[in-house]
């Protein structure tokens, strides 16, 4: 259990207890020395979004989960802050899915990896989740990229045809989705390269994103009522929400 010195009553318990896993998986060598500055970036425009779910973001969400459902081969990819962040919120989801889950980072050390598969090691078996972890040993490559960034799994990302990557880099996002594939983004920033390159992007926080994912799967049905997805208008929604929010003319 998380335990951090606030009280839950506390107006950013719920900030400080992400901040507090993200000090956590530092000091067990799970995050690259910027994490904490890519989560600082994302806090930012949840405070100018209200710290909530709007309604296209949740729109966003069903979308995600009709094509993570409908998909003959999804992937959950993960990198360092989401572990963090939402590690068992993750399991949990690709178990209901019943899909792997894929570890991928852009700093890749054998020491960050070592410490990220432990750690979802021990959620899997301490909560008893029955879900592949893939990454430790990657045997093919994204095309398009350079580096370590590029190296993945045949049996996950490489031939996934739905993949959701939360907290993703724009360059991975782009080569993803010219090879065809639908890419789910989680991003707070709206204005991000990765936010406009996805097929589907849920603009809203990393935990609110997989709670709501985790709540809509237990219901009977979670499809977007007939309506109709535009990924460009839900990015339009998400800054005039901001704008609008603040008293700034609407985009």
């Amino acid at each position: 259990m998380d335990e951090i010195a606030a009280d839950p009553s506390h107006p950013r318990y719920q900030s400080l207890l992400l901040r507090h896993r993200l000090e956590e998986a530092e000091k067990k060598g799970m995050l690259a020395g910027s994490a904490m500055i890519a989560h600082g970036r994302g806090e930012a425009y949840d405070y100018l979004l209200g710290e909530q779910t709007i309604p296209s973001a949740l729109h966003a969400t069903k979308e995600a989960l009709t094509a993570l459902k409908g998909a003959s081969h999804p992937v959950l990819s993960l990198n360092g802050n989401v572990v963090a962040l939402a590690g068992k919120e993750m399991l949990q989801l690709a178990a209901v899915l019943e899909c792997p889950v894929e570890i991928n980072i852009f700093y890749r050390t054998p020491e960050r990896m070592e410490a990220l598969l432990s750690h979802l090691e021990a959620i899997r078996s301490s909560e008893g989740i029955d879900v592949k972890i893939l990454g430790a040993k990657p045997n093919a490559k994204i095309p398009g990229l350079e580096g370590p960034r590029a190296n993945c799994t045949k049996e996950g990302i490489l031939d996934s045809d739905v993949i959701m990557v939360p907290l993703e880099d724009g360059d991975r996002c782009e080569a993803l989705v010219s090879m065809g594939k639908t890419v789910i983004v989680i991003d707070l920033n709206p204005l991000s390269r990765s936010a406009k390159m996805g097929n589907i992007t849920i603009v809203d926080e990393l935990t609110r994103v997989v709670t709501n994912m985790l709540e809509l799967l237990s219901q009977p049905t979670h499809d977007n009522g007939g309506l109709a997805y535009d990924n460009e208008a839900v990015l339009t929604d998400a800054l005039r929400h901001i704008s609008t929010k603040f008293g700034t003319p609407e985009v």
